[in-house]
């Protein structure tokens, strides 16, 4: 069985163009999302000072996480610009971003500060983030100092939001590729050796089941996903302690994405015979050797 799945790739240059003038029209940054909701590009770069208050407290950037993420998939069930408040009550939108009728990624515009005037949106806003371990009286004056955007204003931004995505599309800056399953995994396996991933971050990432991954990893790598990474794990991990010997073998195990010391010694003996110091000794024995 060859598991395939499409993914889509973006001309960034052309389209972070595209967002830098409906920043200078709007005033309002905009963002790309690829269709796995992560963020390729936008213009500001960086996000507005408001934001970027919220997200120096880690609970604050979880919610800002999950608060695009659930946007999204509002937006590509509607198959239309969804507006929304986000968590910290600042006004956004999303468009999808739809070619020959599959979702490839989407257009997103914020934060806005949609409210009558500044004193209510204050209140609102304070009620929304009191929990945050931030300075609330930093926030205070960031919000006094944003402009405030009718919703009607916000609606048409929107629109040409949308129209970009049309063009997006018409233009073929965006397209489809075929790629084998099998290849983006190891690609993420390999790209994130060092984290703590694991079968059910893998499955959450490519939105596939525990079993249909484990079938994919049997029938291409010969064993569970599990082992295949701590295969790649320790084959990392013996090509370190030759290549750098001045690396002590603790050092290598966290490099190798173990976080456990006396697991890594116990699972490099089981896989090799020897432990990690006895490995290197005898690698750097036979180069002595040959030379």
């Amino acid at each position: 069985m060859k598991s395939t799945t499409m993914i889509s790739e973006f001309n960034l240059v052309e389209i972070k163009s595209w967002l830098k003038d409906f920043f200078v029209l709007t005033k309002i940054r905009a963002v790309v999302f690829n269709d796995r909701f992560r963020e390729l590009g936008s213009y500001p770069e960086e996000h507005a000072p408001l934001c970027r208050l919220m997200r120096s407290d880690p609970e604050a950037l979880k919610q800002c996480t999950a608060c695009d993420r659930e946007a999204c998939v509002t937006a590509k069930s509607r198959r239309s610009i969804y507006i929304y408040k986000c968590h910290a009550g600042l006004t956004e939108a999303i468009v999808p971003i739809v070619f020959n009728n599959i979702h490839t990624g989407y257009l997103f515009l914020g934060q806005i500060f949609s409210f009558p005037d500044h004193e209510t949106g204050w209140l609102e806003i304070e009620s929304r983030c009191n929990t945050y371990h931030i300075d609330m009286d930093v926030l205070k004056s960031v919000c006094f100092g944003l402009p405030i955007i009718s919703e009607k204003y916000i609606h048409s931004a929107s629109n040409i939001l949308k129209s970009i995505a049309y063009y997006i599309c018409l233009e073929q800056l965006v397209v489809l590729r075929e790629q084998d399953l099998s290849v983006q995994i190891d690609n993420y396996i390999v790209s994130r050796l060092t984290e703590d991933i694991g079968v059910q971050s893998i499955c959450d990432h490519f939105h596939i089941g525990k079993t249909f991954l484990y079938t994919v990893s049997k029938q291409i790598y010969g064993t569970g996903i599990a082992g295949y990474i701590r295969g790649l794990r320790i084959g990392k991990a013996k090509k370190l302690l030759t290549e750098q010997p001045e690396i002590h073998a603790k050092e290598v195990s966290f490099a190798c994405g173990f976080k456990n010391y006396d697991y890594f010694i116990a699972l490099f003996k089981k896989a090799t015979g020897v432990s990690p110091i006895q490995y290197r000794n005898t690698k750097t024995a036979v180069t002595i050797n040959q030379n």
